[in-house]
């Protein structure tokens, strides 16, 4: 089974990218299943049932969060109503929407896994520990199964891949919007990198505009960020996964500019 997942996706910018990339490793690539980070799809933060709409009318058959899960507030009126969309599972057993979504497509099936780290960002229940309460769970029902860790630490990142090893089929780090060159199969076959990247402006910071951000660092106060609306690069990984052990055989990162697709 082919597994694309692609990263944070920033803003209108990121959108577009994904609208305009996406039938390109639809055809180059032919993925079963193609998930995607969703947090900052709107203006930076969050994501609206539209945009949901747009990503699965794209070809998304999942969609992953994170700390930005709750920022536009109609999420709660149709968050529990989507089930192709997961946030942070380590969230309170209180809060809406699901962490876990079994997606059927293409006559594959894979398990997603939503979890947010605790280093850096809010505190919230121990992902490690809300990893092993969902495999338990899944009981083997899956074979392969799917983890996006939202995460700030790079150590609670790599950490997260080599405490799954064997027991996920594809662990990949998202929330810090640089592509990382750690790609690799564990000794156990679990399939890990660090941070997939985004989908946004390569011209802003982290797909935000630069001005704002370098006003923040140089004055230290309250600074409202927007989404830069340069041009585009796009970051990727592509998974491919044992039918039979549900363990990786191959991680490809992709990333491409919005000159690259000019030239194809």
């Amino acid at each position: 089974m082919k597994v694309l997942f692609i990263g944070d996706i920033v803003g209108n910018v990121g959108r577009n990218a994904l609208k305009r990339v996406l039938p390109v490793l639809r055809d180059k690539h032919n993925p079963h299943i193609i998930i995607a980070n969703g947090e900052n799809a709107a203006a930076g933060r969050g994501i609206t049932a539209a945009i949901a709409r747009d990503f699965f009318q794209w070809g998304v058959h999942g969609i992953t969060m994170g700390n930005h899960t709750w920022d536009n507030k109609d999420i709660f009126e149709w968050i529990d109503d989507e089930p192709r969309l997961v946030r942070p599972a380590n969230y309170v057993p209180e809060a809406p929407g699901q962490g876990v979504a079994i997606i059927r497509a293409n006559g594959k099936e894979l398990a997603i896994v939503n979890l947010q780290g605790r280093t850096f960002l809010p505190p919230i229940d121990c992902p490690f520990r809300k990893a092993d309460e969902i495999l338990d769970e899944l009981g083997g029902r899956v074979k392969h199964i799917f983890v996006d860790f939202h995460a700030e630490a790079t150590s609670e990142k790599i950490a997260m891949g080599w405490y799954l090893d064997g027991r996920a089929s594809l662990v990949v780090g998202t929330h810090t919007h640089v592509q990382t060159n750690d790609d690799t199969i564990l000794p156990e076959g679990t399939a890990y990198i660090t941070d997939v990247g985004m989908v946004g402006s390569k011209e802003g910071v982290l797909g935000m505009e630069r001005k704002a951000v370098e006003h923040r660092f140089l004055t230290q106060m309250p600074t409202r960020f927007v989404v830069d609306e340069g041009k585009w690069h796009f970051h990727a990984v592509l998974a491919d996964l044992d039918d039979a052990t549900g363990k990786a055989r191959s991680l490809t990162k992709i990333r491409w500019t919005e000159d690259d697709l000019l030239m194809i």
